[in-house]
């Protein structure tokens, strides 16, 4: 994204041969040189700042709103709102409405595209995929997410949406999207048209499909920068593992989730935050063999936690950050998963987001 005014040329993402940063719900490589921390929360917008290798908190922002998620890059920040998209070119001090052509209002995520400079993501609820290539300016429906969940009946177990888009990654031309309840969704034109994954057959029944189908509570999703075809998805019937772009699923971590961190250097090196059901018996483990083996990566905390669980990861330079289903924040260095609370002041956080 370009703050208003400026000028340059967008990047073209192809397939082959790309690495780099993955989108979303994207963990991937950690992002160099950032200073800020946005935390989307219950009750509006957090600023933090680095300092001295400590987090600050120094600014909040947009007081009584309740924002879903939040992405910032190029000086650019957008939060997902219950009403639409809200942008900012000054880190927060001035915002301005970004949702024209959001024909659904409920933005459950937000996610650019790492490789294309303007070119974001919306998932909504009810389940719906917009996409805008000029800053959010102005957002456009992908072709057939609608379609798919009327025909299959999509469905929220909270709320009466009719399912809603929770995540999204991206390699190149290729895109897939977390739909919860229906399943794996793929794009092969960068968002244009939208696809149930072959894998993934949009019954959002609870009973689950047998293998090699992926189990319909899709919770988030990544994709490795080694390959397109390389998909990862946390859902409520466990963890799931695709080597052919979602044709088909290994269930590789027997448990409901809904948070993973991917090493974008080793596809076998997972970090996952299972619970043994919605908010019950949350922790944190890792896997160094892609899933054959899991050790608890939880130093530092009290675990299982009896009413919560993760529910989102974000890399932030060389630390993780955990977004827990209570609204506690806590942070790692990467690889040493010694974790520690911060910004304990912030209650109510839904995203995390580093610039």
């Amino acid at each position: 994204m370009r703050k208003e005014g400026e000028e340059g040329e967008e990047g073209e993402g192809g397939e082959e041969g790309e690495e780099g940063e993955e989108g979303e719900e994207g963990n991937g490589e950690a992002e160099g040189n950032m200073a800020h921390m946005f935390m989307a929360t219950a009750n509006g917008l957090v600023i933090g700042r680095r300092e001295n290798g400590e987090w600050n908190i120094v600014e909040r922002a947009l007081s009584g709103k309740h924002l879903t998620s939040v992405i910032a890059r190029e000086g650019v920040i957008l939060v997902g709102t219950r009403e639409g998209v809200l942008r900012s070119d000054d880190l927060g001090k001035t915002w301005r409405d970004a949702a024209n052509g959001l024909t659904d209002k409920y933005v459950r995520w937000l996610a650019y595209h790492p490789d294309i400079s303007d070119c974001e993501f919306a998932g909504t609820e009810p389940a719906n995929i917009f996409i805008a290539r000029d800053g959010a300016n102005t957002w456009r429906a992908c072709d057939g997410v609608t379609e798919l969940r009327d025909a299959h009946h999509w469905f929220l177990p909270y709320a009466k949406g009719a399912g809603c888009i929770r995540g999204f990654a991206f390699h190149g031309s290729r895109a897939y999207a977390a739909a919860e309840v229906g399943g794996a969704l793929r794009s092969d034109d960068g968002g244009a048209t939208g696809a149930l994954c072959v894998g993934s057959n949009g019954d959002p029944d609870l009973q689950g499909p047998p293998a090699p189908f992926i189990y319909p509570d899709v919770h988030s999703i990544e994709v490795h920068p080694s390959s397109p075809d390389w998909v990862f998805a946390p859902t409520g019937g466990g963890f799931d593992i695709s080597r052919d772009g979602g044709a088909s699923w290994e269930l590789k971590c027997d448990c409901y989730v809904r948070a993973m961190w991917l090493d974008a250097k080793d596809a076998s090196h997972i970090v996952l935050g299972p619970a043994d059901h919605v908010d019950r018996n949350g922790r944190i483990e890792e896997t160094r063999d892609g899933g054959q083996t899991w050790q608890r990566a939880s130093n530092g905390l009290t675990v299982p936690w009896a009413r919560h669980m993760v529910e989102r990861f974000k890399q932030v330079e060389d630390e993780l950050f955990a977004v827990l289903s209570n609204g506690e924040i806590y942070a790692a260095r990467v690889d040493e998963w010694e974790w520690r609370r911060v910004f304990a002041e912030v209650k109510n956080a839904n995203a995390v987001w580093g610039m």
